[in-house]
């Protein structure tokens, strides 16, 4: 018991010495709110990690005992976030989350993502399908408001409305549960993106990555890179984010993970002179795809702005022949204020695409509807979970369905 004890005290501090050196790191998922109780947050990741250390060690022979001091921090960055995720669901999955096992891939996951955006949806839209035996204006009104509950907002609402009363006219629809499927329809072509909205991959391209911190920007440029890569793409990371304490190593750490090169300079640093240093290296390594990650605190502030069309100028003017692209990030949980969020961006940004985050853990998720409909920003990627490959192309075909488990 005394040497166990003394191995488990000494796996306790390296990994104490560790979490201080490298807090939080490729977490940027989490909602990096100025009041958090930082000293609190600490302690709760360090007794889960104690607790991962504690069955770590026990099956280890004595022998080992050095390797697996070395294992413990890589196996907690990696596994621990997936490890307790899946526990967790595992733990209060619902029958309706139980429909998504039985089906395959990403839109498996898809399913059971947006279960809790389907069950708000739907429950509203379903209640009111059932409560009436005819279509008329009362129940127009009804459902009209069940779909501004579900965070489509009021316009989009409208304009479903809209088009909806007029298709029931045309094909002189008397039953309600038709309704069901020409709205399903209507969501469909409301989201429809254009066949060529990805074709920036199969050019010369910059990307750049904006939003608010907390979004998860670094997490998405991760997995982009990884994504591209897989693809056959050369990738180049910049770390423009300069501001933000911990940003460059988080997005090392993903460098790392996905196996491409990282341009940085020391924190606090020019963001702009990052940028031109990480043009300068694309354009001499030939690379096929340069990810620019951005500082996305205070979006609401006009010095944050400028520093973003600082970045545009020194891309156009140093990388002139590459294609632009724009990614807009954001939180699907925040709802409506997302949509707020797009608005502000587009003021200074010309926008090519939104990337939809946490779509798993959100009742929101109808948020996507009015973002593409009420701004005409096409969403581009979507993301279900916290897995490397749970970042996807968006098809509205399919999200529509999982939304309506069809």
């Amino acid at each position: 018991m005394g040497l166990f004890n003394w191995k488990k005290n000494k796996a306790k501090k390296a990994e104490k010495e560790k979490e201080i050196e490298k807090d939080n790191l490729i977490n940027d998922d989490i909602n990096e709110q100025e009041n958090v109780d930082i000293e609190e947050q600490q302690q709760l990741e360090q007794e889960n990690i104690s607790n991962e250390e504690h069955q770590s060690i026990e099956q280890e022979d004595i022998s080992n005992e050095e390797q697996s001091l070395q294992d413990v921090n890589t196996d907690v960055i990696e596994e621990q976030v997936i490890e307790e995720d899946t526990n967790m669901e595992d733990q209060n999955d619902t029958p309706e989350e139980e429909k998504g096992k039985n089906k395959k891939g990403f839109f498996g996951k898809l399913v059971k993502g947006l279960t809790k955006t389907r069950n708000n949806i739907l429950g509203s839209v379903d209640q009111v399908l059932n409560s009436f035996t005819k279509i008329d204006e009362d129940f127009y009104e009804e459902l009209e408001e069940a779909l501004i509950i579900a965070d489509l907002g009021v316009n989009t609402a409208i304009k479903i409305m809209e088009d909806l009363k007029s298709k029931v006219k045309e094909q002189k629809i008397k039953d309600t549960a038709q309704v069901r499927e020409l709205l399903m329809e209507e969501l469909k072509q409301l989201m429809k993106n254009d066949g060529d909205i990805y074709d920036f991959t199969e050019k010369k391209s910059v990307v750049l990555v904006i939003g608010v911190n907390g979004v998860g920007k670094t997490t998405t440029i991760g997995k982009l890179a990884h994504q591209y890569k897989d693809n056959g793409k050369k990738v180049i990371l910049a770390a423009a984010d300069t501001f933000r304490a911990a940003a460059i190593d988080q997005l090392a750490e993903w460098s790392n993970r996905a196996g491409v090169e990282l341009i940085s300079q020391q924190e606090n640093s020019d963001p702009g002179a990052v940028v031109f240093d990480a043009v300068q290296a694309a354009k001499a390594r030939n690379s096929d795809i340069l990810i620019c990650d951005t500082a996305g605190r205070l979006h609401n502030k006009k010095n944050l702005m400028e520093e973003l069309r600082k970045i545009f100028k020194i891309i156009n003017r140093e990388y002139s022949e590459a294609h632009k692209e724009v990614l807009l990030v954001l939180d699907s949980t925040t709802g409506q204020n997302a949509l707020q969020q797009a608005k502000q961006f587009k003021d200074i940004a010309d926008i090519t695409g939104i990337v939809l985050t946490k779509l798993d853990g959100t009742a929101k998720g109808g948020i996507a509807i009015a973002i593409q409909t009420e701004l005409n920003i096409p969403v581009k990627y979507i993301g279900v979970g916290e897995g490397i490959d749970d970042l996807q192309k968006f098809d509205s075909d399919d999200f529509v369905n999982a939304l309506f488990d069809q």
